[in-house]
């Protein structure tokens, strides 16, 4: 708010102070989704059943064509929007999308997380936020296209060549790492340096083949096996990320968002007519797929509930659709988060 008064914001935030903000937030992000990926257990996805499945999928279903509906009624009324396909896909993903992390953090606080309704909360948020992942790639990769190609075709290739590439080079390499680190000792600054440029490497990769940093980075964290390494790795690094880059990133995001944009009642009745809309199709959505195998209304309106749950990743995603220019009304989705 004080950033959009003129005297104010040529003061505290000058234009090159801007661009180094924004580049430091940048590479938070990058470093952030890292982080959220060596924070998921990659090979809890074996052990997913297809009542979280069911949950996750079912539960997007209404979100996702409340977002795609709102889409096409803003693209209607705005001469100027392209790419129609891209933004009622990113509209409807992030709308229907989970916030993994965040909710494993309030299970934990509840004491929540290892009764029955959190892991399945938990399986399907994971599910959920894999397959939101997938429809923001596809988003992104229509934007300047508006119809599938050739070259979408071989981004998607490119992109699970690069998932293989982690999976039967980059893990055994780390597990390599883990072996030759005695029990007990810490890494060495060495494989921890070899990690973290890893990191940035791999958002360099995903960057060329076209879809985005976090994404390489998300995955490169994915890589990483539960133990000690992902202890030491979220030790050395989650105050620096979240205290530092992280407030960062919110700021070079507050000085780029407009409130004066959102004028008149009809604008914020979309507003909050959308976010009424998209939380209830979630909740009547997982109440019907966990009705099905038999889950209480009760319990299934928790599950809802938490599946409703957003949080940091939520914004970086949008970010990255203002960046890409997927929707010229994105400020509406980033009040919603």
């Amino acid at each position: 708010m004080l950033g959009k008064n003129k005297a104010f914001n040529d003061a505290v935030f000058p234009q090159r102070g801007q661009i180094l903000i924004e580049t430091m937030a940048n590479v938070g992000i990058v470093y952030f989704m890292f982080l959220v990926g060596v924070g998921m257990d990659a090979t809890t996805l074996r052990r997913i059943g297809r009542k979280a499945v069911a949950i996750a999928v079912v539960g997007m279903i209404l979100p996702f064509g409340i977002g795609a509906l709102f889409a096409v009624y803003l693209i209607k009324f705005n001469e100027e929007a392209e790419g129609h396909t891209a933004n009622i896909l990113f509209v409807g993903s992030i709308l229907s999308v989970a916030a993994f992390p965040v909710l494993a953090r309030v299970l934990a606080e509840l004491k929540f997380i290892n009764s029955e309704i959190g892991r399945i909360a938990l399986s399907s948020a994971l599910v959920n936020d894999l397959i939101s992942w997938v429809l923001l790639v596809l988003s992104i990769n229509l934007v300047e296209r508006n119809k599938p190609s050739l070259s979408l075709v071989s981004i998607f290739l490119a992109s699970a060549a690069f998932i293989a590439f982690n999976i039967f080079v980059v893990r055994p390499g780390i597990l390599w790492m883990v072996r030759k680190t005695p029990e007990g000792e810490t890494f060495s600054d060495l494989y921890m340096c070899i990690i973290l440029s890893g990191v940035m490497i791999s958002g360099f990769i995903t960057d060329i083949i076209g879809t985005h940093a976090v994404f390489g980075a998300f995955v490169f964290g994915l890589t990483i096996p539960n133990g000690p390494i992902g202890l030491s790795i979220v030790e050395r690094l989650e105050d620096f990320i979240t205290l530092l880059l992280l407030p960062l990133f919110f700021a070079s995001n507050g000085l780029k968002t407009d409130l004066g944009l959102l004028k008149g009642f009809h604008t914020w009745s979309i507003l909050i007519i959308l976010v009424i809309l998209a939380c209830i199709g979630k909740i009547v959505g997982t109440i019907a797929a966990a009705f099905y195998y038999q889950i209480s209304v009760r319990d299934g309106a928790v599950l809802g509930l938490l599946m409703n749950t957003k949080g940091v990743i939520e914004v970086i995603v949008i970010n990255i659709g203002k960046d890409q220019k997927v929707l010229p009304l994105l400020l509406l989705l980033l009040l919603h988060t």
